[in-house]
């Protein structure tokens, strides 16, 4: 399975964020969302990603001062992504060696959606269920 059928599924669009916004404002849009994580964007294309274990190591090292602060003081400037013809597998092994839950979806520099270990999950276990039904029919069909 590839990306791009994960995204058919799930759709493409993706939550962004400025790197000017406050850490308050993140906040604010991750709940509003309820999401784990935002692309942090300009004009000038993909800049990075914040995730909520980003706030927690802020909050750890700075305090609540860091609320105040923008985004971009905490994000992840070095992005892991993925492209559309990237298989399932290939992504989870990305995900799995660079210990990130959200990997944003980048044709020719643009964004194009983002997929998340939940996503990953899920993908996982609708193949599992459609093989073992493959199974199950071949068995009971003789």
């Amino acid at each position: 399975m590839r990306i791009s059928d994960v995204l058919r599924v799930k759709g493409a669009s993706v939550a962004t964020i400025t790197p000017e916004t406050s850490v308050a404002g993140l906040l604010t849009e991750l709940a509003v969302h309820n999401i784990g994580a935002m692309v942090v964007v300009s004009a000038d294309g993909l800049q990075g990603i914040v995730s909520e274990r980003d706030v927690v190591r802020g909050l750890h090292e700075v305090g609540a001062d860091l609320l105040r602060r923008p985004v971009a003081d905490i994000m992840t400037t070095v992005v892991a992504t993925c492209a559309p013809d990237d298989s399932v597998d290939s992504l989870s092994a990305l995900m799995t060696t660079n210990r990130v839950r959200h990997v944003p979806v980048v044709v020719d520099g643009r964004l194009r959606g983002i997929v998340s270990i939940g996503d990953v999950v899920k993908t996982r276990m609708e193949e599992l269920e459609r093989e073992q039904q493959r199974l199950q029919d071949y068995i009971t069909q003789g």
